[in-house]
């Protein structure tokens, strides 16, 4: 089998795997209208990505609408759709920084920008924040992401994280496809809401830290020498999401 024959069905899935997660950001109230983005990377010799269209609300998005971009974020082929032009600023100095960025999701969702607004960050209150302990970059205030120049100091506070916490701004999860970045992402809005929810009833326990690094290290699937290991948790939710988005909302895969 040539790779001409394999092309179109590795973009097809990588372009249903994307419009999956744009939906569900939108089932799960994490979008924000038209903006923030999400991209992923294609296959090939050539840097190239998929992205929203501009203008289009995240259940809009259909795999065949999403649009293909160059590094520099200027859309290819013969079609000119609108693109927003300071979507790809963060996420092309992201997907040039880590190759194993394949994919880089952005939100602006009340409890990420809450949390992102307090100088602590996101602290280890709850389980679901312990996947992220000292493992979170820190990005300062620069303004809208209109500068490329802002792109160097952006990388250089991500390092190898998988998630970054946008200050005064929003949150950022990277994955090794559509749908890491996405259940990511889900945890990590998750475990702000529960920070500011339970930061509202009084004086917050924190774990000591040594537990906390345990913790990390056993959802992230490095070995501790526990009596079980689950290695397929992730792999599952996907599967549950996907159908789900078959039940309420299958026009994702047009």
């Amino acid at each position: 089998m040539t790779m001409a024959t394999d092309t179109p069905s590795i973009e097809l899935r990588l372009r249903r795997e994307l419009a999956a997660v744009y939906r569900l950001v939108a089932h799960f109230g994490i979008a924000d209208l038209i903006f923030t983005h999400i991209s992923l990377r294609l296959p090939g010799p050539t840097p190239r990505f998929l992205i929203n269209p501009y203008g289009l609300l995240f259940e809009e998005i259909t795999a065949s609408n999403l649009v293909v971009v160059d590094a520099a974020g200027q859309p290819l082929g013969d079609a000119e759709p609108v693109v927003n032009p300071a979507g790809f600023v963060i996420h092309g100095a992201v997907h040039a920084a880590r190759p194993d960025a394949h994919c880089v999701l952005h939100t602006h969702t009340r409890a990420g920008c809450a949390v992102a607004a307090t100088a602590a960050g996101l602290l280890p209150v709850n389980q679901m924040s312990m996947e992220f302990y000292g493992r979170i970059g820190y990005h300062d205030y620069e303004g809208v992401a209109l500068d490329l120049d802002e792109q160097a100091r952006l990388v250089a506070d991500l390092g190898d994280h998988p998630v970054m916490i946008l200050r005064n701004h929003g949150l950022l999860t990277v994955g090794a496809s559509a749908a890491q970045a996405f259940l990511r992402m889900y945890y990590l809005n998750r475990a702000c809401e529960i920070q500011l929810s339970a930061a509202a009833t009084g004086t917050l326990t924190l774990p000591p830290p040594q537990v906390c690094e345990r913790a990390a290290q056993q959802l992230t699937g490095t070995e501790t020498g526990d009596d079980f290991v689950d290695t397929s948790a992730y792999d599952l939710a996907w599967a549950a999401l996907l159908r789900l988005l078959d039940r309420i909302d299958p026009h994702y895969v047009d």
